[in-house]
C-alpha cells in the first residue's frame, strides 16, 4: 500500500502472526525493515524482487516476535539496527524470552543507534518521526509518517496490547494512546504490530478500550 511518498509493505509470519514492514520511499528506492520477525525472509526477498535498498533495521520494542529474524535481517542487509535504551533489557535478554514460549534463538547483534523521543529516521528522501509509547514495553516507539504511523503493539484494531508482560502497565499505555496516537489526524493508517491495518478516527469511535466499554473515560 502507498500513502504519498511511502510504500508499506505488510509481512506477517510465525505462531504470533506478527508483521514486520518495508516501508520504501518512493522516490529514492530506499527502505527500512520495521520489526524483523518470522516473516523477515519474505520482506527480504520482496526488497531484492523490487530493487530497494534496507538502509536500516527499525524496532518498534524488543519483545521476541519482533526480533526473531533479526540476525537473519542483519546478516543479508548489514544495515544498523535502531532501538529505544529502555528495551534494551529485553533486547539483551532476547534468548530468555524465547525460552519462555519453547522457542530457542540465537543472541542478537548489538545495537546500532538509539531511537530518541521527537528523533528521526530518514528513508532517501523521506522522515518518519518518533514518538516514545511506553505501556506494552517501556522502550516502544511508534514512527509516524505523512499519513502513516507504525504503531508495533500500542493499538490495534479493536483492541491494545496487553500489559501483562515485564514493564508492562495499561495506565502508562493508555496515556501513551491518548498522548501519542489519539492526537495524529483521523486520516492516518495506522499500520500495527498484529492483525489489519486501521485508523485513527476508526479507532477513536470503535475501540471499546478507548471508548470507554472496558472501563476508563472515553478518549474521543
Amino acid at each position: 500500500m502507498s500513502d504519498g511518498e511511502l510504500v508499506v509493505r505488510t509481512f506477517t509470519g510465525g505462531p504470533f502472526t506478527q508483521n514486520s514492514y518495508l516501508v520504501t520511499c518512493a522516490r529514492t528506492y530506499a527502505a527500512i525493515l520495521v520489526d524483523a520477525g518470522a516473516a523477515t525472509p519474505e520482506a527480504l526477498r520482496a526488497a531484492r524482487e523490487a530493487g530497494v535498498t534496507i538502509e536500516a533495521i527499525v524496532l518498534t520494542h524488543a519483545h521476541i516476535d519482533h526480533v526473531d529474524g533479526l540476525a537473519h535481517a542483519k546478516r543479508e542487509t548489514d544495515a544498523p539496527i535502531y532501538l529505544h535504551r529502555d528495551d534494551a533489557p529485553l533486547y539483551a535478554n532476547a534468548p530468555m524470552q524465547a525460552e519462555w514460549f519453547g522457542m530457542r534463538m540465537e543472541p542478537l547483534p548489538p545495537v546500532d543507534h538509539v531511537l530518541e523521543h521527537g528523533g528521526t529516521v530518514r528513508i532517501g528522501d523521506c522522515t518518519l518521526a518518533v514518538r516514545h509509547t511506553p505501556g506494552h514495553a517501556p522502550g516502544h516507539v511508534i514512527l509516524v509518517g505523512d499519513g502513516v504511523a507504525l504503531v508495533g503493539d500500542v493499538i490495534f484494531m479493536g483492541s491494545i496490547g496487553r500489559t501483562d508482560l515485564p514493564g508492562g502497565d495499561l495506565q502508562t499505555l493508555m496515556k501513551s494512546i491518548r498522548d501519542e496516537i489519539l492526537t495524529l489526524p483521523d486520516a492516518t493508517t495506522l499500520y500495527n504490530g498484529h492483525g489489519p491495518a486501521t485508523t485513527v478516527g476508526h479507532e477513536r469511535v470503535s475501540n471499546p478500550f478507548i471508548t470507554g466499554v472496558y472501563g476508563g473515560s472515553s478518549f474521543a
